[in-house]
């Protein structure tokens, strides 16, 4: 399993409409994870699972076009589009078999 993971603050003043936003694409089924920081109110995070690799390089194309219904969060970002970090993250103890296959 690996996973794509998306990373950044909301404005304050934006932050309502985007709970609202993001509350309808995950009732539209979205495989995804949202969590906001304790620590850090307006920092999010997006935990989007994958099987392997491929799917987690294609999710987070995917997340970064222009045509996701996602990306129109960045609109919200403190800085933009360009304030969104995402990476890709996979088992720290990967098997070989496994790796192998992916």
């Amino acid at each position: 399993m690996y996973i794509c993971f998306a990373e950044y603050r909301i404005s304050e003043e934006w932050r309502e409409q985007y709970l609202v936003y993001t509350s309808r694409l995950l009732e539209e089924g979205h495989e995804v994870h949202l969590y906001e920081g304790t620590d850090q109110p307006g920092l999010f995070v997006e935990v989007w699972n994958a099987a392997n690799a491929d799917l987690a390089e294609q999710i987070k194309k995917e997340r970064c076009n222009e045509r996701s219904p996602w990306f129109r969060v960045s609109e919200w970002i403190v800085g933009g589009p360009a304030k969104m970090h995402i990476w890709t993250f996979k088992p720290a103890h990967l098997s070989s078999s496994a790796a192998a296959s992916d």
